[in-house]
């Protein structure tokens, strides 16, 4: 078991009292994580303040190369991060091993991104009177970004808000959650030994009681936030004048038409919906089929779910690992025992052992269930049926959430239809909600959030627009 301290502005502390981090799949301690207090976080602000002068002079070239050897340092040590990711989220190996992975993708998407913040030439000549002005636009950096990640990617999620931050010239102080700060602490020492400026980083894993003062604090210019939706809305509330970014939860919804490759739909389905033990914030959660394949449809995901392995996330061949503890996988359970008792069929999986939660299929959920209108963010999905394509994209819609959806069919009108209706911020065709490409622009509507993550488009978010006019006349003597 190791002991970690903090870090603010390059210096790395100790905490009164550690924190401690357990494996899931056991309850075990293995790892002490020193905590910051409030005055390690306004001290954090304070020296994100005055780093910012030296990253926002930073060169692309120069924010390009920190990156790019960042990315190379966690590749080197991709073996650690995958053991912590194992260990603190109860990811399992393979998971583990596609997260470094897509972090060392998100760090070089980054790092290429640095050098393409572009503005644009304006003619402004558009009457007599103006006649020979123009204005010129550039991206200019906000200023300290506060990134405030969630345990179930505590490592890719920590690189879409420091890649950015830093391509774009920001200062940046990071808040890992509670049940999985060790990947970023780790993160953060390999970013100071990548040559950023050390003034220009904190990681600092502190209660949430205490992040809310760097929210409200007016040093820190942008909040980024990956979370549940009653949290991040309620740091928006508090979070001042700064500009702020939400990634918040969802119940991704999926539609399979009679005309889809169905073997594909739902063996994606099964991935989708219960990968990472369902702790996903586009995990399937409510699928549609239509009438006419449901039986069918229904027949073979029952068939790969009950084909999974379920156990210890340290065992190569294990599929599904442990909830993150043993009170998510409880209120499963419990989200799973309401439906039955209010008219659903289970059937198959929803048992409990500890923190494992046995992959869920239900039947004759309603819309008004909670394993319907909220999100379960556990390993369960309904399966529902449908007439015409349009009523199960109003099904799909009839969600607080708008975060991603998918549908398989290779009906183009259908598939305009759902880019055209879906309340949503992605459809992806042919695919699942699950999907997501680290370059793509990504974020949703309704409870689901503002803004969009991806680095080009998270530079936007960390950037502002600065115009420059000209008027060559006035110059003349």
């Amino acid at each position: 078991m190791n002991e970690y301290p903090f870090l603010v502005g390059g210096e790395w502390r100790t905490g009164a009292a550690p924190l401690e981090v357990r494996f899931p799949y056991t309850g075990e301690i293995v790892a002490l994580v020193h905590q910051a207090g409030e005055q390690d976080c306004s001290d954090a602000a304070e020296t994100a303040a005055e780093a910012f002068e030296i990253t926002r002079a930073l060169s692309s070239a120069e924010r390009r190369r920190i990156l790019s050897d960042l990315a190379d340092l966690v590749k080197t040590r991709s073996s650690e991060f995958i053991d912590i990711l194992v260990l603190e989220g109860g990811k399992t190996r393979s998971f583990a091993e596609q997260e470094v992975t897509r972090a060392c993708t998100t760090l070089r998407i980054s790092a290429e991104e640095a050098g393409r913040i572009n503005g644009e030439l304006l003619p402004l000549d558009w009457s007599a009177d103006m006649a020979g002005r123009f204005g010129i636009t550039r991206r200019v950096p906000l200023g300290p970004v506060l990134g405030i990640t969630p345990f179930n990617f505590p490592l890719n999620l920590a690189c879409h808000k420091l890649g950015p931050a830093i391509a774009s010239g920001n200062s940046v102080i990071l808040k890992p959650a509670s049940a999985t700060p060790v990947s970023s602490l780790l993160l953060g020492k390999l970013t100071l030994e990548a040559g950023l400026p050390p003034e220009a980083l904190s990681v600092i894993p502190c209660p949430a009681s205490t992040a809310e003062g760097l929210v409200r604090d007016p040093r820190i210019a942008f909040l980024s936030f990956t979370g549940s939706p009653a949290v991040g809305w309620r740091l928006r509330q508090i979070a001042g004048r700064k500009k702020v970014m939400l990634e918040l939860g969802g119940n991704a919804a999926v539609i399979v038409h009679s005309d889809a490759n169905l073997p594909y739909a739902v063996s994606r389905i099964v991935t989708g919906g219960f990968s990472n033990a369902g702790q996903v914030c586009i995990s399937v959660q409510r699928v549609f089929f239509e009438n006419c394949i449901y039986n069918r449809a229904l027949e073979m995901i029952l068939k790969h779910v009950a084909a999974l392995k379920t156990g210890d996330p340290r065992n190569p061949d294990t599929e599904i690992g442990p909830m993150i503890s043993v009170e998510a996988a409880i209120k499963a359970e419990t989200i799973v025992r309401e439906a039955v008792q209010q008219g659903a069929t289970l059937l198959c999986g929803g048992k409990r052992t500890g923190a494992l939660f046995t992959p869920a299929v239900l039947a004759d959920a309603q819309p008004d269930m909670r394993v319907s209108c909220e999100e379960a963010f556990a390993p369960i999905i309904t399966v529902n049926k449908y007439g015409k394509f349009g009523e199960a994209l109003a099904e799909a819609n009839r969600s607080e959430f708008g975060l991603q959806m998918g549908i398989f069919t290779n009906h183009l009108p259908f598939v305009l239809q759902a880019f055209g209706e879906a309340e949503v911020g992605g459809v992806m065709v042919n695919d699942i909600p699950t999907f997501r490409a680290d370059q793509m622009p990504y974020g949703g509507t309704k409870a689901s959030g503002t803004g969009k993550e991806g680095p080009r488009y998270a530079i936007r978010e960390m950037t502002e627009e600065k115009l420059l006019v000209f008027n060559p006349r006035g110059g003349l003597q």
